[in-house]
């Protein structure tokens, strides 16, 4: 088992136009993901059968979950249940950390 994860050792990925995710700790239940936005970048409407919580760090989104939008700004957060539609846009280039349990699995390919 792995215990420390060290970001400047982690390689990022841009997973939509502007939109970079950095998978930071993580087991088979858990993990931890920080991702960073540039303004205008979207992350495109999905689900999943995972559970998530979002904390913004800095800039401004707008959320979009279920259908119903909200803009979030830093220190606000999220979550979506699993199976539940949801995206972002963001309004101000800024960075988030999302946490799923279990893992994302998709994410380790």
């Amino acid at each position: 088992m792995k215990n420390y994860f060290i970001n400047s050792e982690i390689e990022g990925k841009e997973v939509d136009p502007g939109v970079f995710r950095i998978v930071l700790a993580y087991n088979n239940n858990l993990m931890v993901c920080e991702l960073h936005f540039q303004k205008g970048a979207v992350g495109s409407l999905h689900s999943h059968p995972h559970e998530q919580c979002t904390y913004i760090i800095s800039g401004k989104f707008e959320f979009n979950i279920n259908g119903v939008k909200k803009v979030l700004g830093a220190g606000d957060s999220t979550y979506k249940e699993p199976g539940v539609v949801h995206g972002a846009v963001c309004l101000e280039e800024g960075k988030l950390i999302d946490i799923f349990t279990p893992a994302r699995e998709d994410f380790l390919k």
